[in-house]
């Protein structure tokens, strides 16, 4: 289902510093081609098919606009579903560790979604989850509303709008029990596009690279400003070629100011 900024539905079925923890995302696997695809070995067949579908029906589209840089179903695979499917592990442990629930229903929203990433693969491999894929740009959108009806996923909603102003939305403020970034700005102006989204309660999860300390102390300031606190810097270990992750994981502890998120642009030019 795609949900534009007049709030109009489609046709499709919706949607202070803690030691650093290690979480190894794969096991050993003899064969180097599957160590590297860990994770998503330990999906279903059926869900390994809807992922094959994913990467195709992205490549294809990926001629005609730009989606991913990656040109290779093997790059996409490791470089892109390996790396959503790593934030799993983390996400759900803390979930239940620290939010004391069960995470099998999740509402879940991926920020800044553009080719789906990591947000369709989250919702192939937890159906059970309810996704919401939020993205601004108008294409990318369609693409999203595309192949979401290609693989067949009845748990996703999309929604065309920037997060300053979905932030201030009653629909959306405060709506999700955790939010996700991938590859969409540094840590102080994540923070003020994706906190206010999140219930208090809930979580924010940022993916990163291998070394992201100097970019998670500068938001520090900003991560407290929209009610949050930094719980958990988890080092994912990957034995792909394309080396260790990083999640970034916020507490959404009392409800974000009203002044927050700002303007949009502000976030992006004024960091907090």
């Amino acid at each position: 289902m795609l949900l534009g900024s007049n709030l109009q539905f489609s046709r499709w079925t919706f949607f202070k510093h803690l030691p650093t923890r290690k979480f190894k995302i794969t096991t050993l696997c003899q064969n180097k081609s599957v160590a590297t695809l860990c994770h998503f070995e330990t999906l279903t067949s059926h869900q390994k098919h809807q992922i094959h579908l994913y990467v195709d029906t992205l490549l294809q589209w990926n001629k005609r606009m730009n989606l991913t840089a990656v040109r290779e179903v093997n790059d996409v695979m490791e470089r892109h579903v390996e790396d959503s499917l790593a934030i799993l592990p983390p996400l759900s442990d803390c979930y239940r560790s620290h939010c004391g629930s069960s995470c099998d229903k999740l509402s879940l929203v991926d920020v800044g979604s553009g080719a789906g990433l990591p947000g369709v693969v989250l919702a192939i491999a937890r159906p059970e989850w309810d996704v919401t894929l939020m993205e601004s740009m108008n294409k990318r959108c369609v693409f999203l509303e595309h192949v979401v009806g290609v693989i067949g996923s009845s748990n996703v909603k999309i929604v065309r709008g920037r997060a300053e102003n979905l932030g201030q939305n009653p629909c959306f403020r405060e709506q999700f029990d955790v939010a996700v970034a991938r590859a969409v700005a540094e840590m102080r102006i994540l923070a003020e596009y994706c906190l206010p989204l999140v219930r208090v309660g809930g979580l924010f999860i940022a993916a990163k690279g291998h070394d992201p300390k100097d970019e998670i102390k500068k938001a520090e300031s900003a991560i407290q400003k929209v009610g949050a606190s930094l719980l958990q810097v988890c080092s994912v270990e990957s034995q792909s070629p394309y080396g260790q992750r990083t999640a970034v994981i916020c507490s959404k502890d009392r409800p974000t100011p009203l002044k927050y998120p700002r303007d949009p642009g502000t976030p992006a030019k004024e960091p907090l």
